[in-house]
């Protein structure tokens, strides 16, 4: 390890925006936090959103810059990542954010069951290997943890520039009887956020620096949103 992540590690222990559990109290049991997060890490009661494997934190740090008026936290494993985002929080004053740092299979002991009003997920690594479907982020194994932890009627909202997994994820959809909100297979041609006034233009505007780099390489980037409130165990 460089002595450039080992700075930043020290630095996130030192973060009051990141919260970082072992990994025997995230997989075994519940992060102290769980069930608390509006009380006793925001400080309020207002609406919380939660980006799965945020990377850097383009998305968490640009949501929470757009609704002041809403909670937001970026869970990543990957601790440098965790630390870009923490940091450019700090140094935009965002008081509405934060970090959590582990795993996306243990966020059932992370948050309480409704505690969440919404997910996002952000271009995720597709694991398109058939022996790597479990790893899928949208499989019917994460989406009951997901479940558990959403409020009824809250969204699932996925921004990716992989079309199997796009198509992937719009076939379990179709099994499980879910509720389909909005889907597009081209937003930048077919629904063009960027010229858009509605909520979800604005949203869909921001951009990762993956995003950007497939933007470059001439992709496609997909979005969809569905209610998981159908889904069966």
């Amino acid at each position: 390890m460089s002595k450039g992540k080992l700075e930043k590690f020290a630095m996130l222990a030192d973060y009051a925006n990141c919260v970082e559990p072992s990994m025997d109290e995230a997989r075994l049991g519940s992060i102290p936090l769980k069930g608390k997060w509006h009380k006793d890490f925001f400080k309020n009661d207002n609406p919380l959103t939660v980006e799965l494997a945020c990377g850097g934190g383009e998305y968490t740090v640009g949501m929470a810059e757009m609704y002041p008026d809403r909670n937001f936290i970026g869970i990543d494993i990957k601790g440098n990542r965790i630390w870009k985002g923490a940091t450019k929080a700090i140094e935009k004053d965002l008081t509405n954010v934060g970090f959590l740092r582990t795993r996306i299979d243990f966020i059932i002991n992370c948050f309480a069951e409704g505690e969440v009003d919404e997910l996002w997920i952000t271009f995720p690594d597709p694991q398109p290997n058939k022996n790597r479907r479990r790893k899928r982020l949208t499989n019917k194994l994460f989406l009951g943890r997901y479940k558990q932890v959403l409020k009824p009627g809250g969204k699932l909202r996925l921004k990716t520039d992989s079309d199997f997994f796009y198509e992937f994820t719009r076939e379990v959809i179709k099994e499980e009887g879910l509720e389909l909100s909005f889907e597009c297979d081209d937003i930048y041609v077919k629904y063009t956020p960027e010229n858009s006034e509605t909520k979800l233009g604005k949203e869909l505007a921001l951009k990762t620096f993956y995003e950007k780099m497939w933007l470059e390489e001439g992709k496609t980037i997909k979005y969809i949103e569905y209610f998981l409130d159908k889904l069966t165990s």
